[in-house]
């Protein structure tokens, strides 16, 4: 008999889908579509009106009027693990190799506390990601994951002893998986990421008596957590959860509005909260698309920018850290990004910089952080172990979220041509990434200069705030104080060749010229860049136009058609 709901479903063909997108699965996420489709739509549309108002009419996001979340409350019982001080690396669960690193011991021999298994920043927004991102959770929780790579002769495995918690992260709310649609509509990317998660990975988790926890990305409204609520309520029930079964989200606060309606977002999510995260990144991503329009608000180089010096920035997370502890929930702190060099002079200013900032972190008061790499695993961890222990308190002024009043202000620090150079390259380098599958990627945007600089993981957050870096100056031609140039296109454009033309000259000079198959991968490489330099004018110019359009809503054909066009300069 055929599924009514899989007449009503089309998906791209790719192999071994079917395992997953079986009959059942596919009448589970059409009855989630049915049921939900429109609200998250209603989602979309108000959060583009609220920015709209900051836009347009200079009308900021502010706290809630009347708030349901007043008066005293706790979020349920958070699970142990969930209070565990300590580090949680994350990485493109999508990517099995990287996947089973992760969750395997660093060099020091010991394990991350959790595992930010991420298919939203760092994913590769296809639905062949999705897709592998579902079997890699599964594969690790029933143990049975492996990777050959012919290529370095290497097969990856799970090694033996506990691995970390699971802190699953999909797509957020106003995104679309393409390539999955139902009745001819793009699926929204939330409800089909999180089913698969929920109808695999998660149920082989519940079934093992572990906890079911998701990280909830780039939420702005309260009827975002309602939504998250009541998805997790009807995904228990429709596929046969016990009872007994721990779910539990932890709201990322990454964008402005989210600032103000941290009690409000745990409160409506109810029986399932737990906690808030840092999301540092994003949040100023966010800061400047609100601001974008405020000429007096232009910010300075975003490397300058630290949360710890940043009086405002670092206000807006000591209060997180005070309406988690108020509430009974867990801070949890930001990503540390360095990669490993062969150079250990490199490696040990990074570890420098890594402790200062998790030490930092943990005096504010948050659980865990994140980490990039297990090379720095231990840096990062160590610091939470160190000041979160059983006899640690915090102090009165910590808990008031009212001692930590939100304001939004420009940070002090110069505005140079470097800067500008820096975000070009990082842009040109993450969409060249991006453009084959990698939400995530190695990139050393001071290649070449002189100096110790670890190359840094970045992802789609890093590529936003570049990106809206370079179009706000251009809006307010904003004056590099190194050359006194006045940003405008053309300089923009300037900025932009010449980075290209640096990246490729370095990535030349490592082929070896009678390597003939290492010269062909060049030439790949190099229409790659060239294809990346156009599809990152026309993310420039989207913001130049107030159009904050995701990279993750496009197509790789959207791309493959930017690349033939005119520049958008």
């Amino acid at each position: 008999m055929v599924s009514t709901a899989s007449s009503r479903v089309r998906y791209a063909q790719i192999e071994g889908a079917e395992d997953l997108l079986t009959p059942a699965f596919l009448d589970y996420v059409v009855a989630a579509y049915d049921k939900f489709a429109d609200r998250v739509q209603e989602v979309r549309d108000k959060r583009e009106a609220i920015l709209r108002k900051a836009l347009d009419e200079g009308i900021m996001p502010t706290f809630l009027p009347d708030s349901a979340a007043d008066g005293d409350w706790q979020v349920p019982e958070v699970p142990g693990d969930l209070r565990l001080p300590g580090i949680e690396i994350s990485g493109p669960v999508s990517i099995t190799n990287m996947a089973i690193n992760a969750v395997n011991p660093g060099p020091e021999g010991e394990r991350a506390v959790g595992y930010l298994d991420d298919d939203e920043d760092s994913g590769g927004h296809r639905l062949v990601d999705t897709l592998s991102a579902a079997r890699n959770r599964l594969g690790i929780t029933e143990r049975t994951l492996s990777f050959h790579n012919p290529v370095r002769g290497r097969t990856y495995t799970i090694a033996d002893g506990d691995t970390p918690f699971f802190m699953h992260r999909e797509r957020g709310w106003h995104l679309d998986e393409a390539d999955f649609t139902v009745d001819g509509n793009p699926i929204p990317a939330t409800i089909l990421g999180m089913a698969l998660t929920f109808a695999y990975g998660g149920k082989a988790q519940v079934e093992r008596g572990q906890g079911l926890y998701f990280y909830l990305p780039k939420t702005e409204l309260v009827e975002e957590a309602a939504l998250y609520r009541d998805f997790f309520a009807f995904s228990s029930e429709h596929l046969g959860y016990p009872d007994d079964a721990v779910i539990r989200g932890i709201f990322l606060v990454e964008s402005l509005p989210a600032v103000y309606i941290m009690d409000d977002l745990m409160h409506e999510l109810g029986p399932y909260a737990a906690g808030l995260n840092a999301a540092r990144w994003d949040l100023k991503a966010s800061i400047l698309e609100y601001i974008m329009n405020d000429p007096d608000m232009v910010w300075p180089d975003r490397f300058g920018v630290d949360i710890k010096t940043t009086d405002f920035m670092a206000n807006i997370f000591r209060r997180l850290v005070a309406v988690c502890l108020r509430r009974g929930a867990v801070p949890i702190g930001g990503m540390a990004t360095a990669l490993p060099s062969r150079d250990n002079e490199v490696n040990e200013i990074a570890a420098a910089s890594i402790r200062a900032d998790k030490v930092w972190e943990a005096q504010q008061g948050f659980l865990r952080g994140w980490v990039a790499h297990i090379f720095h695993m231990k840096t990062a961890s160590d610091p939470f172990k160190e000041y979160i222990t059983d006899a640690w308190q915090p102090s009165e002024e910590m808990t008031n979220p009212d001692n930590y009043p939100v304001s939004i202000e420009r940070p002090e620090g110069p505005i140079t041509a470097a800067g500008s150079r820096r975000n070009a390259r990082m842009i040109i380098e993450y969409v060249e990434g991006w453009l084959t599958g990698r939400g995530a990627k190695g990139i050393d945007s001071l290649e070449g200069k002189p100096g110790a600089h670890p190359a840094l993981m970045e992802d789609l957050a890093t590529g936003r705030i570049s990106v809206a870096q370079m179009g706000q100056r251009i809006i307010h031609g904003a004056v590099c104080e190194d050359t006194e140039q006045a940003h405008d296109l053309a300089l923009a454009k300037q900025f932009m060749q010449d980075e290209l033309a640096d990246i490729l000259k370095y990535r030349k000079a490592a082929v070896a010229p009678e390597d003939e198959a290492a010269l062909a991968a060049y030439h790949e490489q190099e229409e790659r860049y060239n294809k990346a330099y156009k599809v990152s004018l026309r993310w420039i110019k989207n913001y130049t136009e107030l159009n904050f359009r995701s990279l993750g809503t496009y197509t790789h054909a959207d791309f493959e058609r930017i690349a033939g066009e005119d520049d958008a300069f």
